[in-house]
């Protein structure tokens, strides 16, 4: 495969290489292993690039007391966080855009430095005035608006705990969560707009508020343009209904907002919960932003005249990433609420422009998607402000990969791909600008991560696919699962002593280039051999019918386990011409020919749409379930969920899946 070097950037130019060599590292491996090796002067550094201002300086980098699966990060040091993100800049450039707004419709908002510090003080004591106190939970029901933002930093302010979930979420996983944090106040909008309508929000607000004790005040944002807002005064219910602009009313509370320990609980954010209970991840008011802003600075190249946008939500780790490490370097975030290809498949890049966006981030699901669109190309002109693409959440094929590199970015522009998780609070592995790049790959760990690849015996490999381990603590690592520390330790450190095992397959190549071959619980094991579904899903998406592929393994009595893969296709006549089963044939074929004869998949099935949730993500286990007739789990962050029950509808009768085509 071969390394493609972007036209637009010099490596020498990047914030990462000037950080190199102001501190004198000989070059990036250096400076990895010497992260390894002196942590503590490492992430000191760190602090300085970033720009973090200390209340009350830390006495002590790292603790491990207690162990490297409870680090204690900057002992003794107290910050104030909100002054780091918006005070200090409202204060030097005032005027400067800190967030740019896009509805649904075309709808636009900015809010400068300085006038986000104002409303974020209003807010912060209108929350003060419902009684909300330092360590209370303030939950947040929102789509991407900029009261979001302002939420967030207003909880932070009095040293609440914000808690972002997905605004896709019904009645029951909102109630499931709000109950589990044991919220005092839950912020919800009463709707968004999708594709030109309106999508309720209220409702399913109201009745999850119905079913949580703890809840005191539902606070409703008219995100719908519905003027004022019906509203209980408790007596009914057991929380009352307070109007967004109450809070904004507030008389701002302009004296020094407290400053709170490094190691004071910041965040909450669930996991999807598709697979069991959802897990309450715990982050920090130091630790997340540091890790946050420092992968922005070194791996995105972020300065404080960017502008930074990300296709995600506020309840997935993006969302909150972008505001505390964006605002952290300076920038200007730009918060999209509508869906990417309406009114048509150029809203992305005519986004880019408008706003001048120099950091575009979105997943490989979403290029996939824009790629089998012909006029999804952006217009001459268009992404003249963008520098940088971003892209987590799965794994790349080489087709999509090199159509956004070479077709959209004209080879100028780094794709960043960026590999980590929410418990990470930011990234493991990610690319570089400036440096070399391979398609589907990434340049290597971040500094800081101390990475490698073990086999099954726990031993370092190269050039065969492991499992993807960290070695050493570091700053936005969680501190825990909300209140059950136990499935934390059996979560990451179950299988080597002090070791975390992050649950990804992953192969360095002879190039020493990374790959990440997805969830290892996602891997499909056929005759004994582990095999990655991104491999199927490259080989079928190589094919010119095939747009979009997913592959999961099913039990089969010969092999053990075997893959059957789930395709949409692209709309032409060659499709109408042959039946399906000779398509089928063919494409386990020319997956036999890629991977190896014995590796050709049981079925192809043809589906309408791929199940995903709304930021992109191909949700296999829950496919594998539905296809097998087992529990599915919590589908409530699923954006399409009738393609679920398609998948459903190809459920094979027998117990095991025969293999039709053959050996």
């Amino acid at each position: 495969m071969n390394s493609y070097m972007p036209q637009g950037y010099e490596w020498r130019t990047t914030r990462l290489a000037q950080f190199i060599a102001r501190h004198g590292y000989r070059d990036l491996d250096d400076l990895r292993e010497r992260a390894a090796r002196e942590p503590e002067r490492f992430w000191d550094q760190v602090l300085e690039a970033i720009g973090l201002d200390w209340a009350t300086p830390y006495r002590q980098t790292l603790d491990l007391t207690d162990g490297v699966m409870w680090p204690k990060w900057f002992v003794g040091g107290r910050l104030d966080l909100v002054d780091n993100l918006v005070g200090k800049h409202a204060r030097a450039t005032p005027a400067k855009i800190a967030v740019r707004w896009e509805g649904d419709g075309g709808e636009l908002r900015t809010l400068s430095y300085a006038a986000l510090a104002g409303e974020v003080e209003r807010v912060a004591a209108g929350l003060r005035a419902l009684g909300v106190s330092e360590g209370e939970r303030i939950a947040l029901y929102l789509p991407m608006v900029a009261e979001a933002v302002v939420t967030m930093l207003a909880a932070t302010r009095i040293g609440a705990v914000f808690i972002p979930f997905f605004s896709g979420y019904g009645a029951d996983s909102v109630a499931q969560r709000v109950a589990d944090c044991e919220a005092r106040v839950l912020v919800c909008a009463n709707g968004y707009f999708r594709r030109g309508k309106r999508v309720p929000m209220l409702a399913d607000a109201r009745a999850a508020a119905r079913a949580c004790p703890s809840l005191r005040h539902l606070v409703v944002v008219d995100r719908l343009g519905l003027g004022q807002l019906a509203a209980n005064d408790g007596a009914a219910e057991s929380f009352a209904e307070v109007d967004f602009r109450a809070l904004q009313a507030a008389s701002p509370d302009r004296g020094p907002a407290s400053a709170w320990p490094a190691d004071q609980t910041l965040m909450l954010i669930y996991t999807s919960g598709t697979t069991g209970k959802p897990k309450g991840v715990v982050h920090t008011h130091a630790g997340f932003p540091v890790k946050a802003a420092q992968d922005l600075l070194m791996a995105f190249d972020l300065r404080a005249d960017d502008t930074l946008m990300w296709v995600t939500d506020m309840g997935w780790l993006m969302g909150p990433w972008m505001v505390y490490g964006g605002l952290m370097l300076g920038a200007t975030l730009v918060l999209y609420e509508g869906t990417p290809d309406y009114p048509d498949a150029g809203r992305l890049w005519q986004v880019v422009e408008r706003h001048g966006v120099t950091h575009f981030g979105l997943s490989p699901t979403l290029v996939r998607l824009l790629m089998a669109n012909d006029a999804s190309l952006p217009a001459p002109g268009a992404l003249d402000t963008l520098r940088v693409f971003g892209s987590t959440g799965e794994a790349w094929n080489e087709a999509p990969w090199l159509w956004l590199f070479e077709q959209v970015g004209q080879s100028r522009r780094p794709i960043i791909n960026y590999s980590g998780g929410t418990e990470i609070g930011g990234g493991i592995l990610a690319c570089f600008p400036g440096l070399p790049q391979k398609p589907c790959a990434f340049d290597g760990p971040i500094p800081g991560m101390a990475v490698e690849v073990l086999d099954s015996d726990g031993r370092p490999v190269r050039g065969s696919v492991g499992e993807l381990v960290i070695r050493q603590p570091w700053p936005g690592m969680t501190h825990g699962f909300w209140r059950d520390t136990e499935r934390y330790r059996e979560a990451y450190w179950s299988v080597w002593p002090d070791v975390w095992v992050h649950g990804d397959w992953a192969r360095v190549d002879a190039d020493g280039y990374w790959f990440v071959h997805g969830r290892s619980d996602d891997t499909i094991k056929i005759a004994g051999k582990r095999v990655g579904p991104a491999d199927f899903e490259s080989a079928l998406v190589s094919h010119p019918l095939v747009v979009e592929a997913v592959a999961v393994g099913v039990p089969d009595e010969l092999k053990g386990e075997t893959a059957v893969c789930f395709v949409t296709v692209a709309d032409n006549e060659a499709l109408a011409a042959r039946p399906w089963q000779a398509w089928e044939a063919e494409l386990v074929d020319h997956v036999g020919r890629q991977l190896g004869k014995p590796l050709r998949p049981a079925h192809v099935h043809r589906v309408e749409a791929i199940p995903k949730t709304r930021n992109g993500k191909t949700v296999r286990r829950v496919m594998r379930n539905a296809y097998l007739g087992t529990a599915l789990g919590d589908l409530s962050s699923i954006e399409n969920p009738a393609a679920i029950d398609a998948v459903s509808a190809l459920r094979p009768s027998a117990q095991a899946v025969p293999d039709a085509i053959g050996t």
